[in-house]
């Protein structure tokens, strides 16, 4: 049993729970996440999008490129320095930021802010990971009576480092990634991105950013929004996590584009956008902190360039 393991089982053990399945993959996805390498949602799986973010971090350290979970890289991301899992207490402020979206347009404009769903859907947010994962983390709580006071075990993703400067980025359309590098042109981080579904609305080319915003209220614009049938003009929605655009909006220089956060984290890269591109909301405020205004931005379309090292 690696240490991380060991320790989310004592863990779990002391709060009289059972030890869940995959701890181990946990502890890498929230290393991963914590070094700006995100290996997509926590969900507990080695699936793809984690696979990409082992080797981005790989190559971006000068390491055999495997996208394996390999001694080097264990050591590299410090896998057994942190617990793969924390303690969180949800506090009254939590409670209050809890105000579940209505579902029509029209009832979202009337509303001052667009919260929460419930308040484990804002501790799995806390975690970055699936309600599936938060669900194995705490098999003895139900989750759809937590309260102020309740202690939640979710991923341990917090990290102290600041993060990197974006000199230029990068959204892969093939990968559907975001690469932040740094003047140096080194890979600083590396994100999932939705795009949009129709190709004829993806772009090509440079671009820039030309606005950075926390917190974005969103016009809705019915022309965008064909399958939106009822709402004929458009819509001031109040900001919030489920928003549309959720908690970022990083404009670019291409009118009506921008890479933002979503009101459903779960399906970032699964759904396709209505042009723009969207991150989960802490990957969306998390390179809102490495971008300004004039952070140059290129869109390609190329398989991964992490070729496996053999």
């Amino acid at each position: 049993m690696s240490i991380s393991s060991f320790w989310l089982t004592s863990i779990l053990l002391a709060s009289n729970l059972a030890a869940p399945p995959a701890v181990g993959t946990v502890a890498w996805q929230a290393a991963l996440d914590r070094a700006g390498f995100s290996p997509g949602i926590i969900d507990g799986k080695a699936g793809p999008k984690m696979e990409l973010a082992l080797r981005a971090f790989q190559s971006a350290r000068g390491l055999r490129v495997t996208g394996l979970q390999d001694d080097a890289t264990r050591k590299a991301l410090g896998v057994e320095k942190v617990p793969a899992t924390t303690n969180y207490k949800i506090t009254a402020a939590d409670a209050k930021m809890v105000q579940p979206p209505p579902k029509k347009w029209q009832d979202k404009a009337k509303r001052s802010r667009l919260g929460y769903r419930s308040l484990a859907d804002l501790v799995g947010e806390r975690g970055h990971c699936t309600q599936a994962l938060l669900a194995q983390l705490n098999p003895r709580k139900s989750l759809g009576k937590l309260k102020p006071g309740d202690v939640v075990v979710i991923p341990s993703v917090w990290s102290p480092n600041a993060d990197p400067r974006a000199a230029r980025l990068e959204v892969n359309l093939s990968t559907k990634t975001i690469r932040v590098l740094n003047k140096s042109n080194k890979v600083v981080a590396l994100l999932h991105c939705s795009i949009a579904k129709d190709k004829d609305k993806r772009p090509k080319g440079r671009a820039k950013v030309v606005s950075v915003s926390k917190n974005p209220v969103y016009l809705f614009d019915p022309k965008m929004w064909p399958e939106v049938k009822d709402v004929k003009k458009k819509l001031r929605i109040p900001p919030g996590p489920r928003n549309p655009v959720g908690l970022a909006w990083i404009g670019l220089s291409l009118p009506g584009y921008g890479i933002h956060g979503t009101p459903e984290p779960e399906m970032i890269g699964k759904t396709g956008s209505h042009g723009c591109f969207r991150l989960t909301n802490w990957d969306a405020v998390r390179l809102s902190r490495m971008v300004k205004v004039g952070t140059p931005v290129e869109f390609v379309e190329a398989a991964s360039s992490y070729a496996a090292q053999r």
